[in-house]
């Protein structure tokens, strides 16, 4: 090496990380860390794709190795305990649409409605299955094709963020990396694609491994979106990073963290219980003076013929495995109880759930579903409030009107299940002792409280319209004399 090569080579090695090295140095330790393997783990988990589905059967070799048997019952049986809780989770929290409350102008509100709607209430319910199978969901804002201000869902292990803060609630930086395919002449491929947004905007690097493992420049620094102002159409940036954070708590860690081991050890013992019960008809054989040297022929003729010649004096006789039920079953049912304590879930096949339980028994059975719901509802309580951020900033831009400076409330509507005649009862007995509103809000035939309040009044009002002294089925009505009958004579 030269001088000047010598140097040059210093000055490499000693300059500060350009962004193209950033971004590469922190999707490679993404993708080592214990945290993408959660988050592919918990993806794996919620569609059924359990650690027993590898179980392999073997048995002790010569030499003592271990060696894998393909004759023996090797049932995988799969419970989808993840998949149960993560969607009764969001199905009990976000299965409603969201209830705002400002104290903003009815313009305000109707542009809230139009952003937060019914399209949103999906989106909302994919980010809530996201951050519970993978300790964070992420929201992108961005502006569509028709210049239209929109949200899309991305999948959390494409998302590398770069957080300000030790306690990950303000970004830096985010860097998203996935996979696209590509035509190269004639032959189809799959490349990655790298995005780096900051505030200042941002860039796309795109990896062919078949060419080289570095990232080779897509697209330079360019301004987030473009929007038509007093000036014309002007490319700009969001002074904020446009992607926001749904998480499921605040260390962001994964249901399926909490519960794999108690998953994996049921699946294991149901599939092994299974093998037992398919093993146990062909039981252990003892056989006395066998006449011939193959035991794979003794078992087919066993199997087929239903006979087995034997020397004399000779015999055949059979050792049974009993299976200890109870034991068995005391240990299936403690893992099952474990698995829903643990997962904060309910339990639907418990007898709790029989002859009807009171409100109280059920907000009882309900405590630990309800008590995630309250953690999970904090945290998107506050990521809410971060994407309400963007929706403010794109008013003021297009109507020129400040809204920022109003509050607004998201309320969340659970779907919890209640006793209704006990309902329908309290909501008789509380007539004159609380509003109407609220009797309506509270009673479970009801579906939207306003609709229901405008029936009542026009109900009311047609009531009290009727003449009581003139109408007969009036409220107090009485019915008209009949009329005199006429002489036929006349």
């Amino acid at each position: 090496m030269t001088l000047a090569e010598e140097i040059m080579y210093n000055l490499d090695k000693n300059a500060p990380m350009t962004n193209r090295e950033i971004a590469q140095q922190e999707v490679n330790d993404f993708k080592r860390s214990k945290r993408y393997e959660w988050m592919l783990t918990g993806e794996a988990y919620y569609r059924n794709q359990t650690e027993i589905l590898k179980h392999k059967r073997y048995i002790i070799g010569e030499g003592g190795a271990q060696i894998e048997v393909k004759n023996l019952a090797n049932n995988k049986l799969v419970h989808g305990f993840v998949r149960k809780l993560v969607d009764q989770k969001t199905g009990y929290l976000l299965s409603k649409p969201i209830s705002m409350q400002t104290d903003g102008p009815d313009e305000y509100k109707e542009q809230l409605d139009s952003f937060f709607g019914k399209p949103f209430l999906r989106q909302l319910k994919n980010l809530g299955k996201n951050a519970i199978n993978k300790g964070i969901g992420w929201l992108q804002v961005y502006y569509s094709e028709l210049g239209e201000l929109s949200f899309k869902v991305i999948p959390s292990e494409q998302c590398v963020p770069l957080w300000k803060d030790g306690a990950h609630t303000e970004l830096d930086k985010m860097i998203r990396f996935y996979p696209m395919e590509v035509y190269e002449a004639k032959t189809k491929k799959t490349v990655h694609i790298v995005e780096l947004w900051g505030t200042d905007g941002v860039m796309k690097w795109v990896q062919d491994t078949t060419i080289s493992p570095d990232l080779m420049l897509y697209e330079e620094l360019k301004e987030h979106f473009t929007a038509q102002t007093k000036n014309g159409q002007e490319k700009l940036n969001w002074e904020r990073v446009p992607f926001v954070p749904f998480k499921y708590n605040d260390e962001e860690m994964p249901l399926v963290e909490i519960l794999k081991t108690l998953v994996d050890d049921y699946d294991k013992r149901m599939s092994e219980n299974a093998n037992n019960l398919e093993d146990l008809p062909n039981s252990i054989y003892v056989i006395k003076n066998y006449d011939g040297t193959d035991v794979g022929e003794m078992r087919r003729n066993l199997s087929q013929l239903r006979v087995i010649k034997v020397r004399d004096p000779g015999g055949v006789d059979t050792l049974s495995l009993d299976i200890d039920t109870e034991a068995f079953s005391n240990h299936m049912e403690m893992l099952r109880k474990s698995i829903y304590e643990f997962g904060r879930g309910v339990d639907t096949q418990s007898d709790k759930f029989g002859n009807s339980p009171s409100g109280i028994a059920l907000r009882f059975l309900y405590g630990d579903l309800d008590m995630d719901a309250n953690i999970i509802e904090t945290e998107f309580q506050a990521s809410l409030e971060q994407l309400l951020w963007f929706v403010n900033q794109h008013l003021a831009n297009t109507t020129n009107k400040d809204y920022s400076k109003f509050d607004v409330e998201f309320i969340f509507n659970r779907d919890i299940l209640i006793n209704e005649t006990e309902a329908v009862t309290n909501a008789k007995d509380s007539v004159g002792v609380i509003s109407d509103e609220t009797i309506v809000a509270n009673h479970p035939f009801v579906t939207n409280v306003q609709d229901e309040l405008e029936r009542i009044k026009k109900e009311r009002t047609e009531s009290a319209s009727i003449p009581t002294d003139q109408s007969y089925g009036g409220t107090g009505g009485t019915p008209p004399e009949p009329a005199p009958k006429q002489d036929e004579q006349s």
